[in-house]
């Protein structure tokens, strides 16, 4: 089973938001594309395709595009739609609601000194304050990696479900490795 991405995650919870469906067919994407991007030639340097391919879906001669370039059109599309409903929904989560992370990987423990628990698979759903959801959106704007989210997601966890908001369980250590499932919402 292929391990879902975190950052992917966090623009899937941000696309809930959205008040209309992005452009479907690769000839909408195209021009949505060019009208974003200001032309065809800065189009087909984020495609890796040429100014002439471009050109073709805009136009509507070709449309049916090769699965790795739908992939990247849709992507590309993703990233710019409604960038304002995207701002509020992030603000949003980050100053008030925070956010929802359902998870299913290997979680270990470093406890009192000399102290451990064995790693071990556990399916967890915890609601993360505002301050996480910050962390968490910052650091996916600043091009943080996979690992950093894990890592900034492994504390919000600690923090909220281990040490129930740090009212117990001080110095627990959480390992968060493994991760089959991620899904966060808002």
């Amino acid at each position: 089973m292929a391990a879902d991405s975190f950052g992917d995650s966090l623009d899937r919870a941000l696309e809930g938001a959205f008040t209309r469906p992005a452009p479907k067919g690769a000839q909408a994407q195209m021009k949505y594309l060019v009208k974003q991007l200001k032309g065809t030639k800065a189009v087909a340097q984020a495609l890796g395709v040429s100014q002439r391919t471009v050109e073709r879906y805009v136009a509507g001669k070709l449309k049916r595009p090769r699965q790795e370039l739908r992939e990247r059109m849709e992507r590309e599309v993703r990233k710019r739609w409604q960038p304002q409903i995207r701002a509020k929904a992030r603000k949003k989560a980050a100053s008030t609601d925070g956010l929802v992370v359902s998870t299913r990987a290997r979680f270990g423990f470093t406890a009192a000194p000399g102290t451990t628990d064995d790693a071990r698979i556990r399916d967890i759903t915890q609601a993360l304050p505002p301050q996480w959801a910050d962390r968490l959106y910052t650091a996916r704007e600043q091009g943080a990696d996979e690992r950093r989210l894990q890592r900034i997601a492994a504390e919000g966890l600690a923090e909220m479900y281990f040490r129930a908001d740090n009212t117990r369980a001080h110095g627990l250590g959480v390992e968060f490795t493994d991760v089959q499932h991620i899904e966060i919402e808002l």
